[in-house]
């Protein structure tokens, strides 16, 4: 198969010369721990990990601390920890933001393969050398370790396991992302394919390996995934609200970006060249996938939307009144994202009549739903409000296939198609 050698294209993946790395100062593996006011964990966790390093990891290597503008005496203990342990560094940032610490050590590292973890070690290390095994032999380009593969053996509270199930699932119906754990702090890369996303992702905080995950699904990169022992960590000064609101926020960006084709994958070719998969789409149009991630990534936020206004409005109306108010108000919102993202309509022009069809798309939608309601209703028994948002979901999954075909060809068609000189080009 040929092997692409655009000036863009990321290189064929082949297994690292160790025997060109075996030389002081040029680690094979450069695993980076972002700190900040780790004062009392830096110092065990390093320990820890160099010793593990040192009697199972076959190859040079190096760990260095990042420290995120630490308040405390983090930056002290990190550099003991450089001048007692050999192949120990510390680097220090004036700024916060485990995104931004992994970017400016990763893109100054000259080590074949980068890794990260956390520094409460909550991962068992046990999975470092499975983690970056298939860097080195030239198998994947990304690792990353999963906490919601069967085998993994996890420990933590319920919220926790909640939070991270529901924003995995996002992601899957969202951005269409095939990766299962994105926030497990236990991840490698390769550094030539580092070398060319890094630059792409935009976010340097939480929201970092997200991004930096589906920027390399979306090139075609194979990320390996390794279940891992996990144990959470009781005094974890991570605030999940303030980290979920950062990642829903990411998730937008990159839905939008990715609906407009904002982001430039193209530069971003399959690692292997020309790839027959891609020979067999060229009768789908061109728009469609993008639209139909867009409409998709509307649709999620635009569902949770209406699922929260139900609830809402159903305190005080009936089930067919709180229906509509939400549909209704869901509606517009809906109408309003999907022409500005999903099918790329700017300005006010011709506003007004894409929110009138809306609405007649929209109307469709409660005839659907409330059709689904008043079946319900039929059925004689006293329905749960669980059941009812049971059969609304359904309704509104088939509503939601629907209004996608009536947005592409009617309320939005692509106007290349009715301009004939757009074609003649």
């Amino acid at each position: 198969m040929p092997t692409d050698t655009s000036p863009g294209a990321l290189p064929a993946r082949t297994p690292l010369d160790v025997r060109t790395t075996a030389t002081p100062g040029v680690p094979l593996l450069d695993v980076v721990i972002p700190v900040y006011d780790e004062e009392k964990d830096l110092g065990p966790c390093v320990h820890r990990l160099h010793e593990h390093l040192t009697r199972t990891f076959p190859y040079p290597f190096r760990i260095t601390v990042a420290d995120n503008a630490s308040t405390d005496r983090t930056p002290e203990v990190a550099a003991s920890l450089a001048a007692a342990l050999p192949g120990v560094r510390s680097v220090r940032l004036e700024q916060k933001g485990r995104g931004r610490a992994l970017r400016t050590v990763w893109s100054a590292s000259e080590a074949p393969v980068l890794a990260y973890m956390d520094v409460d070690l909550s991962t068992d290390l046990n999975a470092l050398l499975p983690l970056v095994a298939p860097l080195i032999s030239g198998h994947s380009d990304l690792a990353i370790g999963t906490r919601l593969a069967r085998s993994s053996r996890v420990v933590r509270g319920a919220k926790r396991e909640f939070v991270s199930r529901a924003y995995n699932l996002l992601l899957r119906s969202s951005l269409a992302a095939r990766f299962s754990d994105a926030q497990c702090g236990f991840k490698a890369i390769r550094r030539e394919v580092a070398e060319r996303l890094l630059p792409l992702v935009e976010d340097s905080g939480w929201f970092f390996d997200t991004e930096l995950l589906v920027l390399a699904e979306r090139a075609g990169l194979r990320i390996h995934e390794v279940p891992v022992d996990w144990v959470d960590d009781p005094h974890s000064t991570v605030h999940i609200v303030r980290t979920a609101v950062e990642d829903l926020r990411g998730v937008w960006r990159v839905g939008r970006a990715l609906a407009v084709g904002a982001l430039p994958l193209d530069r971003l070719a399959r690692p292997f060249g020309d790839d027959p998969r891609d020979r067999e789409l060229t009768g789908v149009p061109r728009g469609l996938a993008r639209q139909l991630l867009g409409f998709c990534a509307v649709g999620v936020l635009s569902t949770l939307c209406y699922l929260g206004l139900y609830s809402l409005f159903r305190w005080g109306l009936g089930a067919q009144s709180a229906n509509a108010a939400a549909l209704l108000l869901s509606a517009l919102a809906n109408t309003a994202a999907n022409r500005r993202l999903t099918f790329g309509v700017r300005g006010r022009e011709r506003a007004l009549r894409h929110q009138a069809q809306g609405l007649l798309v929209f109307a469709i939608g409660l005839a659907l739903t409330s059709g689904s309601l008043a079946a319900l209703d039929a059925a004689g028994a006293d329905p749960s409000p669980t059941t009812e948002l049971a059969v609304l979901i359904t309704a509104n999954l088939a509503a939601t296939v629907l209004r996608f075909l009536l947005f592409r060809a009617w309320v939005f068609p692509d106007r290349a198609t009715t301009h004939p000189k757009d074609t003649t080009r």
